[in-house]
């Protein structure tokens, strides 16, 4: 299990010295967001060259369509829209491939559905799970001939209606059956969704290729009462040895707070590695 930190959360002056103060504190990977400003996929590229080689680059969370537009319109009525989620992905997963990062990480739609209810022929759920598993046989093979992953992301019930279990996630991978994807483990959300997160990366994290780490306040890992021992227990015994990146706000009012906070919780989480490795 491996310590990765989202580039945005990190205070500095520029990319070069954000990945060298990550470097720094020992974390081993960077995420980057899909929402960074300027054509995409060509700014993935510009701050990849400006890492220059620091940190390697583990994943890209989000989705923008090619013009730059928010591309989670897998699940949506018209076929334009799923087209430029699609394509937008496809973008990213290219970059991903030969940045060599785990993969790209997709919640397929945000808030309630937006396709009809055409029960009793077919339910809103049953149409969307369709389009998903349509989606995923599209992009999934993409993803695999460029060694990497499309890793959809379940989100807890405020968020998202369609995905919000880690099984919800396997079943729909399931059906796919392709390769080229994978499963995004969120603790955050899995605090809010699970009855047991533990007991779901028992039974759900040998899918897990990625996990988000952010504590039930939303802020770093040590700042609520979510059990990181029990869940890294649990992954471990699942085999997982991925990286598992911050996803989360940083406690502090300046950027020295900001940094002494991103520490304080690195140490906390590798206290909680180690004792999951022994126990």
């Amino acid at each position: 299990m491996k310590l990765a930190l989202q580039l945005s959360l990190i205070p500095g002056k520029t990319t070069s010295d954000r990945a060298k103060w990550a470097k720094d504190q020992g974390v081993e990977a960077l995420e980057l967001s899909a929402f960074i400003g300027g054509a995409m996929p060509d700014r993935l590229h510009e701050i990849a060259d400006e890492i220059n080689g620091v940190l390697p680059i583990c994943s890209v969370c989000g989705n923008a369509t090619v013009d730059g537009a928010r591309g989670f319109d897998f699940l949506d009525p018209d076929p334009v829209k799923r087209r430029a989620s699609i394509d937008g992905s496809k973008a990213i997963l290219k970059f991903c491939g030969d940045v060599g990062a785990v993969g790209q990480i997709v919640p397929p739609i945000f808030g309630p559905p937006v396709v009809p209810d055409l029960a009793p022929v077919m339910t809103p759920l049953e149409i969307e799970e369709k389009l998903m598993v349509a989606a995923l046989k599209e992009v999934g093979p993409y993803a695999a001939k460029r060694k990497t992953l499309f890793m959809v992301e379940p989100l807890n019930r405020y968020e998202q209606h369609y995905l919000r279990t880690q099984a919800d996630g396997v079943r729909v991978l399931d059906k796919a059956k392709v390769k080229g994807t994978g499963l995004l483990s969120d603790l955050f959300h899995m605090h809010i969704e699970e009855t047991s997160t533990p007991a779901a990366l028992r039974k759900c994290g040998p899918r897990t290729s990625h996990v988000h780490l952010a504590d039930n306040t939303r802020m770093e890992p040590g700042t609520g009462d979510i059990n990181f021992t029990a869940a890294f227990k649990a992954l471990h015994k699942a085999g997982f040895k991925g990286y598992m990146a911050f996803e989360c706000g940083i406690t502090g009012a300046n950027p020295a707070a900001k940094r002494r906070a991103i520490i304080k919780s690195l140490d906390h989480l590798r206290a909680c590695i180690k004792k999951a490795k022994r126990k």
